[in-house]
């Protein structure tokens, strides 16, 4: 089931204007400082499993975000724009950077 649009607003609402995304078949890849740190499947947020996203969400249910797929961990606390903030700045610095095409 493709993630709907409403969701995806709802999730850039409470996410840093830093945050971009992109549409991937009926999916939605999300970067940070031009880093992808995450998407929403499903209508869900997951994030990729990196320390700093395993420090602050170590106890997060992981999830596929679609079959054959890495893990990545599912961001419940949605609602928090302070913890969401936190947690993209930490991730940020373990994010590899963009590859240069």
């Amino acid at each position: 089931m493709p993630s709907t649009k409403s969701y995806l607003d709802f999730i850039l609402e409470q996410l840093p204007p830093e945050v971009t995304c992109r549409a991937m078949m009926g999916e939605y890849v999300l970067y940070y400082h031009g880093k992808v740190f995450g998407g929403i499947y499903d209508d869900r947020l997951l994030v990729k499993i990196v320390p700093a996203a395993l420090e602050r969400l170590g106890t997060a249910a992981r999830e596929l975000p679609y079959p054959g797929a890495k893990e990545m961990l599912l961001v419940e606390d949605l609602e928090d724009r302070e913890f969401l903030r936190d947690l993209l700045e930490a991730m940020d610095t373990e994010l590899p950077s963009p590859r240069r095409r």
